[in-house]
C-alpha cells in the first residue's frame, strides 16, 4: 500500500475543531516550492480527502501553510492588526513511501504546535 497525508487543524481557544480553515500543500525541492493541493477544513477541521492522496504520495520534503488568520479573523479571535499569527508554514519530510503521515495543527491566536499524529 502507498502511503498519503492527511491533516488536520483543532482551534485549542475555543475547543473545537477549526472550520473553514485554508490550507496549501507544497514539495520542495532545493529552493524550488511547487504547489501541490489547496483545501479548505470541514467542520470537523480536516479536509474532505487525504491532501496528499496515495496516487501522489512520494518520500521528501514538503510544506504545508496554514491561513490562521483568515480563520482567527472569521472566528472573531483577531483583535488587533496586524495579528501575532497569520500564515503558519510547517516544513516536514516524509521518509516512508508506505506510511499514513498525519499532520495536525493545534491553535490559539498567540500559538500553535504541531506534532506527526496517527
Amino acid at each position: 500500500m502507498t502511503g498519503y497525508l492527511t491533516t488536520h487543524v483543532l482551534d485549542t481557544a475555543q475547543g473545537c475543531p477549526a472550520a473553514g480553515l485554508k490550507i496549501t500543500l507544497y514539495r520542495i525541492e532545493g529552493e524550488t516550492r511547487a504547489q501541490l493541493a489547496e483545501m479548505q477544513t470541514n467542520d470537523d477541521g480536516r479536509t474532505d480527502t487525504p491532501i496528499l492522496p496515495q496516487d501522489k504520495f512520494s518520500t521528501g520534503t514538503y510544506e504545508l501553510v496554514f491561513q490562521a488568520g483568515e480563520y482567527l479573523r472569521s472566528s472573531g479571535q483577531a483583535k488587533v492588526e496586524p495579528l501575532f499569527l497569520d500564515q503558519i508554514p510547517i516544513r516536514f519530510g516524509i521518509s516512508d513511501a508506505h506510511a499514513h503521515y498525519h499532520v495536525p495543527l493545534l491553535l490559539s491566536a498567540f500559538g500553535y504546535s504541531t506534532y506527526r499524529g496517527s
